[in-house]
């Protein structure tokens, strides 16, 4: 495995860190390379490019002259392409340069381009970044102990760093990126590439295919205890439910006495008894058939007295024999 010194922010060495074969010291593929950079210029061109077709150029719409019997070519507008100052046929229109590139290609690409650094010596592993300060001078001191043969460098940090961020984002051809944002194009545009160990680490953890995973240790989170008091809801909802329902029964016992009080009413207004209103209706079919309306009566409410009165008054009309008042209503 290839080994690479650790350095400190004064420049000294502190250490060395095995490096990962399959992505420091893999096979350099240049067709991987190309395709990479291709597809990241693509993706930042912004594709505002746009010409005026016919319709869009300034000129008036009127045929300037007739069809026929001039001599002259037959034209329709001013604003034609064929004529000086005319719109523009098939002109660029604005749109989207980026597509899409297989992320085996880019994972790919990214090997090759940390190991042509790394066997080109363009590559350092940085204890850490604990900067004291944000300013600008200390920072560019540090870089220049680290390496003062380049003039760009590309930073790859690992975690929120404040100092580090407003102290490089001021000096020309020094750029921080974080290692899930790595690409190759950056890798190959900066003469020197500058590493935590923990940005190496997590290149390691996401482009190799043989170096054991790091556990990630996560803290669980504080437990919540439930207070007493958030049950008292639920008692209160059980006790509302039982008093709507202790409320809904007296409610309906008094609605069916009504109904029989009034049938019953209805039963001895009419003058006749249910054993003749069964028999009239058997003799007429169609009363029990569900197409057949039965003529609402005034101030009656069920449907069962409704009937009652509708038969008492057909067979009166029918001259059927009256029953007198008071028949019993014992079947109902």
């Amino acid at each position: 495995m290839p080994v690479v010194d650790v350095m400190n922010l004064e420049g000294k060495k502190v250490g060395q860190l095995e490096l990962a074969d399959d992505v420091f010291a893999a096979k350099i593929n240049q067709n991987l390379l190309h395709e990479a950079v291709r597809h990241h210029l693509a993706g930042e061109r912004a594709g505002t490019h746009k010409t005026k077709d016919k319709s869009e150029v300034s000129g008036s719409g009127k045929k300037l002259w007739k069809q026929k019997g001039t001599g002259r070519a037959r034209v329709g507008s001013i604003r034609s392409p064929l004529w000086r100052h005319g719109g523009t046929v098939h002109g660029p229109v604005p749109r989207s340069y980026d597509y899409a590139l297989p992320k085996k290609m880019i994972l790919g690409a990214l090997r090759s381009a940390l190991s042509a650094k790394f066997a080109e010596q363009k590559l350092t592993v940085v204890d850490g970044w604990e900067l004291d300060s944000h300013k600008t001078k200390p920072f560019r001191q540090a870089l220049g102990k680290l390496n003062d043969k380049h003039n760009t460098f590309l930073i790859v940090g690992s975690g929120e760093n404040v100092n580090l961020d407003r102290a490089s984002r001021n000096i020309a051809g020094v750029t921080l990126v974080p290692p899930n944002a790595l690409e190759p194009y950056d890798l190959l545009r900066h003469e020197h590439v500058l590493l935590s160990r923990e940005a190496v680490a997590r290149l390691t953890r996401s482009l190799s295919a043989t170096a054991p995973d790091v556990p990630v240790q996560i803290e669980a989170a504080p437990a919540v205890k439930k207070e007493a008091p958030a049950a008292k809801p639920a008692v209160k909802a059980a006790a509302k439910s039982e008093a709507k329902a202790a409320s809904k029964k007296p409610a309906k016992k008094e609605a069916k006495a009504k109904t029989k009080l009034e049938f019953k009413a209805t039963i001895e207004k009419s003058g006749v008894t249910l054993e003749e209103v069964r028999a009239f209706a058997d003799a007429h079919p169609e009363l029990k058939s569900p197409m057949y309306k039965v003529p609402r009566a005034e101030g009656v409410v069920g449907g069962a007295a409704n009937f009652v009165l509708h038969v008492a008054e057909r067979m009166k009309k029918e001259g059927a024999a009256e029953t007198p008042a008071g028949a019993s209503v014992a079947e109902w």
